[in-house]
């Protein structure tokens, strides 16, 4: 299969400076057809550091958060590295998540393209990891948590006593996992207990570019009304078969990476800086209660935030130093 010099530069990044593999260990590639190029990218990077490296193709999940095959969920277990270039997240997935338990790197690239490994791959991850962690650290001092922003997002959403995760784009110990390319600070807001009113105005995952922003009326924790154009028909077909769980508030996280740009594909979206994104569905991977086969991030764009009373951003512009 050819692959052009750029994605291979990109793959070498991932999987030598992003992950730290070394030549005495095992590495697993999980990919799909719609992302077989940049799986098997990844499985020459990894091949060339001279160690030992499998392949192994799945049929395209349905949904963000749908387990692969118990045979691929047991074998993630049995190396020391997983990466996982898919069409849909393998994130939220209990494979991931029992995969990370016993100290497996997991490195999760859902829809990505060439294009988005070439640029966003070219970050520099030790500063965006600063930022990221600093903005971690305020976010875990805060009780509440208040966006704003101009085409009508106006939600509060309780988060006091939650841990913070740091995307980093640096997966060097044990048990650590998320996304690559990356860039955010997100935690999960307590259940039952955000309100307030949601308008997705950038990207939504599963969808795509917002051309009329979908308006999503939250209260006590879950998407009630979900108005809007075309998007938001999509958005309430795409909860639909997952009942009511699939409305949780799941996520709140900060875009942290100054070379993402805003695309349509939501892996790059949500890492864009001076953006906020909200999720509804499975929090199980970041410290909640709710699983379920479902995991929707929202982009909201020129967001002001507060933490507690502090403002922290406003549209779309950091206030603090990061």
């Amino acid at each position: 299969m050819l692959i052009s010099l750029e994605l291979f530069s990109a793959a070498q990044v991932a999987v030598r400076d992003c992950v730290g593999v070394r030549s005495d260990e095992q590495v697993l590639v999980i990919t799909d057809e719609p992302l077989r190029t940049i799986g098997y990218a990844m499985w020459k990077a990894a091949k060339d550091l001279g160690c030992e490296v499998m392949i192994v193709e799945i049929l395209p999940r349905r949904t963000n958060g749908e387990e692969p095959p118990s045979q691929v969920a047991a074998l993630m277990k049995m190396v020391d590295v997983v990466f996982c270039p898919t069409s849909k997240s393998l994130t939220h997935t209990d494979s991931r998540r029992a995969a990370s338990a016993q100290g497996v790197r997991v490195v999760t690239l859902p829809g990505v393209t060439e294009e988005i490994m070439v640029r966003c791959m070219n970050a520099d991850y030790h500063r965006i990891a600063e930022r990221t962690q600093k903005l971690c650290s305020m976010m875990e001092k805060t009780s509440t948590i208040r966006v704003k922003a101009p085409r009508g997002t106006d939600i509060n959403l309780p988060i006091k006593g939650r841990t913070a995760h740091a995307s980093t784009g640096l997966f060097r110990e044990k048990g650590q996992w998320g996304n690559l390319p990356t860039g955010e600070s997100y935690l999960a807001p307590l259940e039952g207990q955000s309100n307030g009113l949601v308008v997705v105005d950038g990207s939504m995952a599963s969808i795509g570019m917002v051309k009329e922003p979908i308006r999503i009326e939250v209260k006590d924790g879950f998407a009630t009304e979900i108005t809007g154009g075309k998007e938001s028909q999509k958005l309430r077909e795409l909860l639909e078969p997952h009942g009511l769980d699939a409305r949780n508030v799941a996520e709140f996280g900060i875009g942290t990476n100054d070379k993402a740009i805003l695309t349509g594909n939501i892996l790059e979206d949500e890492k864009v800086m001076g953006t906020i994104h909200i999720a509804f569905g499975d929090n199980k991977s970041m410290g909640g209660t709710v699983r379920v086969a479902s995991h929707l991030d929202g982009l909201i764009k020129e967001p002001t935030v507060w933490f507690d009373d502090k403002k922290i951003m406003e549209a779309g512009r950091f206030l603090i130093s990061v």
